[in-house]
């Protein structure tokens, strides 16, 4: 669909917490709010996060986290306004459907309300998470009481209506059918028909590893090419589908260019919530590896920013990408 390219980006990510009010029994990143491993990022360490990625040629901030249940709407909402203010150069893709719809819990306001303030703080699209997979009836076991799969379609479309462009993803290789995937595809042909406002589908290979899942075997290479290949075909009014290395696994991900995919997704700096799951992939990739990795799999390496505007540099990202130190955070 888009010719020899292979897109990639110089990314960064924030997890500003791991408490959340739901115990999905597929996620290994939640915490309790007294757990060893619980922690809470301030402002100060947000910003230096931030700086550190700009200066480093990050042109996007991938903002995820848990639900803190005694952290005020306000508190999520600063996070935006913060890190815009001080680096406006940063494209913001922030809260999967799930946070949008915990804060309207929050604040009993519409959605669309919701957004548009966010919008106005420095909100540059959102992330495709907290899909899983549409079924109701898997929903009900693997993410019970989280934003069901009407709210999470709502809200895409809300989104959508305010001109913000998203992401979509699938949670696959647990216990899900092949026809739940087909059904969850089909609801998103369905609203990209309708909006024309999703970027990016991104399959998400399920990592077993430190949850209450773990007993399930994850799914092998093929399974992995059979979702990539069936989604591009399926999908084809979506005008991206990305492996995500960080899921996929590096080598897979590259043998998915020549399996439908177009984009290998970028650096991925910090990235906690899947290596939490047991992830054994790095957690980031330079610029330099992740062009040498699309230009093995016969594909032109470009460069992209989050709308996919291609980046031209007057001198390279820096090589090493790699954020040296680990970011003390505060525990709560």
């Amino acid at each position: 669909k888009n010719g020899n390219v292979g897109y990639y980006n110089v990314n960064v990510h924030l997890n500003p917490t791991n408490v959340c009010v739901y115990r999905c029994i597929f996620c290994a990143f939640r915490s309790d709010l007294k757990d060893q491993k619980a922690y809470l990022m301030s402002d100060e360490q947000i910003l230096h996060r931030a700086k550190e990625a700009e200066s480093r040629g990050a042109t996007e901030m991938h903002i995820v986290g848990g639900l803190h249940h005694q952290m005020p709407y306000d508190w999520y909402l600063n996070i935006v306004r913060l890190v815009h203010k001080e680096h406006p150069n940063l494209h913001l893709k922030a809260f999967t459907a799930v946070e949008w719809e915990w804060f309207e819990r929050l604040t009993k306001r519409p959605v669309s309300d919701i957004l548009q303030e966010f919008k106005e703080a420095g909100l540059g699209s959102l992330p495709g998470g907290g899909a899983e997979i549409f079924n109701p009836e898997v929903r009900d076991i693997i993410c019970e009481h989280k934003a069901d799969t009407d709210n999470w379609l709502r809200i895409h479309r809300a989104a959508h209506n305010l001109g913000l462009r998203s992401n979509a993803t699938m949670l696959y290789g647990h216990i899900e059918k092949p026809h739940h995937r087909l059904e969850h595809l089909e609801k998103l042909r369905e609203l990209q028909d309708e909006t024309g406002g999703f970027q990016t589908f991104i399959p998400l290979a399920f990592h077993p590893e430190n949850t209450r899942m773990q007993h399930i075997t994850k799914p092998s290479a093929m399974v992995d090419l059979r979702v990539m290949a069936i989604s591009r075909i399926f999908l084809d009014n979506f005008q991206h589908v990305k492996a995500y290395w960080v899921m996929m696994g590096i080598k897979t991900a590259q043998v998915a260019l020549s399996f439908g995919a177009d984009d290998i997704d970028g650096t991925v700096v910090h990235e906690k919530i899947y290596h939490d799951a047991g992830s054994d992939t790095p957690q980031e990739m330079t610029v330099t590896e992740i062009q040498r990795l699309i230009t093995e799999a016969g594909r032109l390496p470009v460069e992209r920013d989050t709308l996919y505007n291609q980046v031209l540099r007057t001198e390279a990202a820096p090589n090493a990408f790699k954020i040296g130190g680990k970011l003390a955070l505060a525990q709560v």
